[in-house]
């Protein structure tokens, strides 16, 4: 890609607090929780179906979200993810795990004193 702006391949981990994340609007199926992710990042992050499938399976066997069957906007049918109160609970755990690591990193990445330097 020449636009300047390629797009980031997702941790598994990472991945799931997204979709907890996402869910947090309100229901939604697959399709609609990778775009909602891309559009979210404005197009940095890239949610590919081989990988956002399994994290949907994994977080239903782990009873962070539900798996409901409905239609799509386009009368498909489709299964509705929603975020179940156990899902919150682990989204907000993993959000304060998730601002310590990225603090630290910062950390590393800009140690005080050389902000300016290159």
């Amino acid at each position: 890609m020449s636009t300047g702006n390629p797009k980031i391949d997702l941790l598994q981990g990472t991945l799931d607090m997204l979709i907890l994340r996402t869910l947090l609007f309100g229901p939604a199926h697959g399709h609609a929780i990778a775009h909602a992710i891309e559009r979210g990042s404005e197009d940095v992050l890239q949610v590919e179906h081989g990988s956002l499938y399994p994290a949907l399976h994994r977080l239903v066997k782990q009873r962070y979200i539900a798996a409901k069957d409905g239609l799509s906007e386009n009368n498909r049918k489709a299964k509705y993810y929603s975020l179940t109160a156990l899902g919150r609970k682990h989204l907000t755990a993993e959000n304060s795990k998730w601002d310590r690591l990225a603090q630290a990193i910062a950390r590393i990445m800009r140690p005080a004193g050389e902000e300016g330097r290159s």
